[in-house]
């Protein structure tokens, strides 16, 4: 096996130095006995030794280190470009196809190409959907460009960001890459193994969980004691799923009957069994932790585990307490109000100024780049355990997702009250 490409299974695989913490948790988790995917992992040094093949390493110092907005945009351009449409030198490509065809063979299962990089899944840093991955791959030529675009999703407008607000250059960092085969998952979601009222909470959709990463549904809700029992379970609304049909195609979205999509998508057995295997996923990372689950035909098996942001609760003023409320999952962050601004459609986040409560139906990843300015956010879609939930446990932000008609029903331009605790908005009529 080659420097650059080391099987998950490998001792080496969980060096997060080597391979970035997304994969180096996975492998460090495998390596304990819990069920994750089979794969192999491609050394961030990769990325720079394609880096420096292309010549692009005047362009990578140059993003950050000019005050010419223009010209750092200019920079991270033709990182992004000479990236994504390079080929990949030999010395990498030779290996990674290797290793490619070697997992195809031995699942025959579509595959996955994730983002691993070096500065994600830390305490502080999560970089939750800021990156990419790509599902369902079967023709070699595919495989190559998403491990290209994973390497350029490093500059990405999004990501850089991001990477600004938390003072990281770009220059001083590399990504790693992720091959795993798709998982023909019954059910998906996340985990949080602690709660700001100390129990545990998963989410669980119709499919692959990428529908809840993107806040595009609101799954179900499972909250679970220390003891690893189950006190509370809310069914969502899970109008549509990801997955695949046959075993080497695209994962696509299909509508849910609406039957099913009321539905629960776990046992109770399942919930405390999900609540067991956070908690052993806690004891071998040490600390609080947030994961990401599917099941398939043969169980349960991780597919992220990473350091959990949470906060004290912030004091609920009593205030408030006579208002319209509507409930929602909660993000897990404390207490803010301000001024709601309705928001439609991305175009209209310009109208967001700093201190209001952002009032939207879908909380994609899109939406942190508003974050740092607002007091609060309630959407009438997603979970707990979606990106930009994580991203706001983060930053110490209010968040209600899952707010049924919350759009129509909360006026703009009122004052609103967030609950990210609770889970509760409210607003002054």
């Amino acid at each position: 096996m080659s420097q650059f490409v080391v099987p998950l299974s490998a001792p080496e695989a969980a060096d997060a130095g080597r391979f970035g913490p997304k994969a180096a948790n996975l492998a460090a988790l495998g390596h304990a006995g819990l069920r994750i995917p089979d794969g192999f992992c491609l050394d961030a040094e990769a990325y720079r030794v394609q880096v420096a093949a292309l010549g692009l390493e005047a362009d990578a110092r140059g993003a950050f280190a000019t005050e010419d907005i223009g010209q750092a945009r200019r920079h991270a351009l033709a990182m992004k470009i000479g990236l994504l449409e390079q080929p990949i030198t030999p010395e990498i490509a030779e290996p990674l196809l290797d290793a490619w065809r070697a997992l195809r063979t031995r699942t025959g299962e579509a595959g996955v190409v994730r983002s691993s990089a070096l500065v994600e899944d830390r305490f502080g840093s999560s970089f939750a959907g800021q990156f990419e991955s790509y599902l369902g791959l079967s023709d070699e030529g595919e495989f190559q460009t998403a491990v290209r675009a994973c390497w350029g999703a490093l500059w990405s407008t999004r990501a850089l960001r991001y990477m600004a607000t938390h003072d990281v250059d770009p220059a001083d960092t590399a990504m790693a890459i992720l091959m795993q085969p798709l998982v023909s998952a019954v059910a998906s979601g996340g985990g949080l193994s602690q709660t700001a009222d100390g129990n545990m909470l998963i989410s669980a959709t119709w499919g692959l969980g990428s529908a809840i990463a993107q806040g595009e549904v609101t799954p179900d809700r499972y909250e679970i004691n220390r003891a690893g029992e189950l006190i509370e379970m809310v069914a969502g609304r899970k109008d549509h799923s990801v997955g695949c049909v046959h075993r080497n195609t695209e994962p696509v979205a299909r509508a849910v009957p609406l039957a099913l999509s009321q539905k629960p998508c776990l046992s109770e057995a399942q919930a405390i069994e999900l609540g067991a295997l956070l908690r052993k996923v806690e004891a071998q990372m040490g600390m609080p932790v947030e994961i990401e689950w599917a099941l398939d035909e043969f169980g349960f098996k991780l597919l992220q585990g990473r350091p959990l942001h949470m906060r004290a609760a912030g004091a609920t003023d009593k205030r408030w307490l006579h208002h319209p409320r509507l409930n929602g999952h909660p993000a897990g962050i404390g207490w803010g109000t301000g001024r709601a601004r309705v928001v439609n459609c991305e175009c209209e986040l310009g109208t967001v100024v700093p201190g209001d409560v952002l009032v939207t139906r879908v909380a994609g990843p899109a939406l942190s780049q508003v974050l740092p300015r607002v007091s609060g956010v309630v959407a009438e879609r997603g979970g707990s355990t979606s990106h930009l939930a994580s991203l706001a446990r983060e930053r110490g932000i209010p968040m209600v997702l899952g707010v049924h008609e919350a759009t129509t029903r909360i006026p703009d331009g009122v004052q609103v009250a967030v609950d990210g605790v609770a889970g509760v908005v409210r607003w002054m009529q």
